[in-house]
């Protein structure tokens, strides 16, 4: 695998085009165990790569964006953004993270016409399950959440087997740089659908009940 410095290629393209139109930030990935079995390394390692991978990117493309007073920032969140699950702390933290800043952002830059879109995708069939990082103590069987983390898994991989494919999501992408009536977030997926239509109409304690019965069944 070749890697690319992502600044040299924001110079590179600088240089060669004069401006930028859109970044996509798409970088991460899932870090599984409860908070108390996650040490604080790997906690920052999450973020580092979730949240400041993106806010880096971000920060390197906003004066040029600003200059031209124009520009799209497409960060791709997760369903996990919007809706807390168990033994994925870390990874939902880092997710609620970036929908924050997302949201603070579209304040900030609209005076310049920079716009900040959301992807908030479901499961989806990529590789990201190959990428998994377990936390150093949550295979341990002692731990007190080992239960709870093997049923979650469980559920989750065969929610991933009948997930869509990547192109949804890149088709979403697309549809949200180009919407005329353009909003912050765009889910992607039945699955997350689902949930955060039951979240804007449940209470917390009866969407805390339907969760735990969708992911601990």
């Amino acid at each position: 695998m070749i890697w690319i410095n992502p600044f040299a290629a924001i110079e590179k393209i600088i240089s060669e085009k004069g401006r930028i139109d859109v970044l996509v930030n798409s970088a991460g990935y899932g870090l599984f165990g409860s908070l108390e079995d996650i040490p604080m390394e790997e906690l920052k390692a999450q973020f580092e790569t979730n949240f400041f991978g993106a806010t880096r990117m971000i920060k390197a493309v906003l004066p040029v964006m600003r200059a031209q007073r124009s520009g799209i920032i497409v960060n791709i969140s997760s369903g996990a953004g919007r809706i807390g699950y168990p033994t994925v702390s870390g990874y939902v933290s880092s997710k609620f993270a970036l929908e924050g800043l997302s949201e603070s952002l579209s304040y900030e830059t609209d005076q310049f016409g920079i716009r900040t879109l959301l992807i908030e995708p479901g499961c989806v069939k990529t590789n990201f399950v190959n990428g998994i990082v377990h936390a150093k103590n949550a295979s341990n069987s002692n731990s007190a959440y080992s239960t709870l983390l093997k049923k979650f898994q469980s559920n989750y991989y065969i929610a991933m087997q009948n997930a869509p494919t990547p192109e949804k999501v890149a088709k979403e992408i697309m549809h949200a740089i180009t919407d005329e009536n353009p909003k912050l977030r765009y889910s992607v997926g039945e699955d997350v659908d689902m949930l955060l239509d039951a979240r804007n109409r449940m209470s917390d304690s009866e969407f805390h009940n339907l969760l735990l019965q969708t992911v601990l069944h």
